[in-house]
């Protein structure tokens, strides 16, 4: 009699003695396929947002420094009382408001911050710059983002006169400042300040052992182009503002295509936190 039983075939039988073709079952030991596959989709999807909101946060600190405001460090004394910045203190960190001057100009009594329109002014800036190529390009870089400086000579002052009007100072007339012939009020000069820098100068500040009604040496008259300003510090016997530029091709002005914008707030140190007022001194 014939064997009916059909032979087996090694071909159509998987490693475990099973038919070749896929189980419609799975055994505990089987590997877990598909929690492989989402554990590597959800990793690739986790990079992929941590890269779209690292690149949204970029993109937003890129137009806010560009368009809206930027962070900067008070250099010098040459603002105080009203900001503070010396050597061994916390000088103040400032925000500056740029879109204002997108829309108008500044006026008498903003304080400003802006970058030295001329080699007078800039003589004795030094670049952050690193001299390494590579350095000086990863510094301009993350310079468009605020986590460096920009690679220029910034400076803060108070805007005392604008375009088409005559400044001018002479100690002789006992009157102090004059724009257009009227003398001006300038409360945020710290007085006291000032007797104090005059007796730590001493003969090198150039003036007599009194305060000088200019509070410093005599200048102009000078009128002050259409497009610029003429600016000076609050500390005006330790400031050197528009006062000692007039010699440069904008006679001590500057451009308010330099001016980089106004100063709104201090933010740092928080014992100092707080707007920084425009006091028109023409007023």
């Amino acid at each position: 009699m014939a064997d009916t039983q059909r032979p087996s075939d090694d071909r159509d039988l998987d490693t475990d003695g099973n038919d070749g073709e896929k189980r419609p079952w799975r055994l505990k030991s089987d590997p877990d396929e598909t929690e492989d596959a989402t554990s590597k989709s959800g990793s690739g999807s986790l990079l992929r947002e941590v890269a779209i909101i690292v690149g949204c946060v970029l993109l937003l600190t890129w137009l806010l420094q560009t368009f809206i405001g930027r962070q900067y460090v008070i250099p010098s004394e040459s603002m105080e009382s009203t900001l503070i910045g010396c050597d061994g203190c916390t000088n103040d960190r400032i925000v500056i408001d740029k879109l204002v001057y997108r829309f108008g100009d500044p006026e008498p009594g903003d304080v400003v911050v802006f970058k030295g329109p001329s080699e007078s002014w800039n003589g004795a800036w030094v670049s952050p710059r690193s001299t390494n190529p590579v350095m000086h390009k990863m510094q301009d870089a993350l310079s468009w983002f605020g986590f460096a400086p920009p690679d220029e000579n910034n400076l803060v002052k108070r805007v005392i006169a604008t375009g088409g009007q005559t400044i001018e100072c002479r100690n002789d007339e006992g009157v102090g400042v004059k724009v257009d012939g009227k003398p001006l009020r300038e409360p945020y000069i710290n007085m006291e300040l000032q007797r104090e820098t005059l007796a730590a100068f001493g003969p090198a500040s150039g003036v007599s052992d009194k305060l000088p009604p200019c509070l410093g040496p005599d200048f102009g008259p000078i009128k002050v182009p259409e497009g610029n300003v003429w600016v000076m510090g609050d500390n005006r016997l330790n400031s050197q503002d528009s006062r000692y530029h007039v010699d440069d091709q904008y006679q001590g002005t500057v451009p308010v295509s330099d001016i980089r914008g106004k100063v709104r707030t201090i933010i740092y140190p928080f014992s100092r936190i707080g707007g920084v007022g425009s006091i028109n001194p023409q007023q």
